[in-house]
């Protein structure tokens, strides 16, 4: 911060922690740049004042032990520069951001901040099916059961929908490869978030092309398997699920069916009682963290990004 905007808050009379929590506020739904022009002040002073609020508001939670985490990463921009976020998931809050990358060696810095006694209270882990994180987990947490998240499952799933389409874009040619093109994000969306149109559009593209129906009826199908209250049940459902990928030269397909079995014990543990938990927090919290990259783009400042996805699910002061 400038000299002159350090004297400025010295001598302002107004500048009380009562400010610093009102710009904070703003700053939880605006800009850095549009609270400044708001309320006059250079962008500086209002970046220096929301990182004050948030920095009181983690002072005003402290992390308990967690019971069930989530192990997510974040892509702080193209070239694949990550860092990891953790989240008490019973709690509903991030409580970790860190490391250097998406290594087994950034989440043991996660294991060794939060402490051995803390630690031993972690019953359950969420996290994608990434080496890495299941090694550092199973090495610092072997008392936990490991749950493969289903958003990340079925994101596998949805990549492997989409090698279809582009190996069925590139056998066919003429009216044929017509209805596949520009229809990636169509194929890949869920129904109920696709306009009139785009509906229309999926109905053209299915009806015209029977191995991607196939494979998109597949995929549809196969979000059922979190719906069964017990493993053997599950494991019915995937096996017939598996066999009916028989002559259907889905290769991609039988990739991700191999993924699935080589980590059934992940994917199956939602089936037990005690891992009932809320999956769709991480993917909240994703959705979160990306309106917070956008707003705070051009910022060069990883602390206040630290700051703003730790605070982002805490209450106002």
């Amino acid at each position: 911060m400038k000299r002159e905007e350090l004297n400025w808050l010295a001598d302002n009379p107004f500048y009380t922690k009562r400010f610093a929590y009102y710009v904070g506020r703003k700053c939880r739904t605006m800009t850095v740049k549009d609270v400044a022009k708001e309320l006059k002040l250079d962008w500086h002073t209002v970046k220096a004042l929301d990182k004050e609020y948030m920095q009181k508001q983690l002072q005003r939670n402290p992390v308990a032990a967690p019971g069930v985490i989530g192990i997510d990463e974040v892509s702080l921009r193209k070239g694949h520069t990550y860092r990891i976020i953790i989240s008490d998931l019973e709690r509903g809050r991030p409580i970790w951001y860190g490391g250097e990358d998406r290594s087994e060696e950034s989440l043991d810095m996660f294991y060794e901040w939060l402490g051995p006694k803390k630690i031993k209270k972690i019953r359950l882990t969420v996290m994608d099916m990434w080496k890495a994180f299941l090694k550092s987990t199973r090495k610092n947490v072997p008392q936990a059961a490991i749950l493969f998240d289903k958003f990340h499952v079925m994101r596998h799933l949805g990549e492997a929908l989409d090698k279809v389409r582009k190996m069925e874009y590139a056998r066919l040619s003429g009216k044929d490869r017509s209805y596949i093109k520009g229809q990636k994000y169509t194929l890949l969306s869920n129904k109920e978030n696709l306009t009139l149109d785009g509906r229309k559009a999926l109905k053209k593209l299915l009806k015209a092309n029977k191995r991607l129906n196939t494979a998109y009826l597949l995929k549809e199908s196969f979000g059922q398997l979190w719906d069964y209250q017990t493993e053997g049940w599950a494991r019915r459902f995937f096996d017939n699920w598996k066999e009916s990928l028989k002559w259907q030269k889905l290769v991609p397909y039988e990739k991700f069916a191999e993924m699935i079995e080589r980590h059934w014990d992940g994917v199956a543990a939602y089936s037990r009682p005690e891992n009932k938990v809320s999956l769709g927090f991480v993917e909240g919290l994703n959705n979160k963290i990306r309106v917070i990259q956008r707003r705070a783009y051009g910022l060069r400042d990883e602390e206040y990004l630290r700051l703003k996805i730790l605070t982002c699910m805490l209450k106002e002061i």
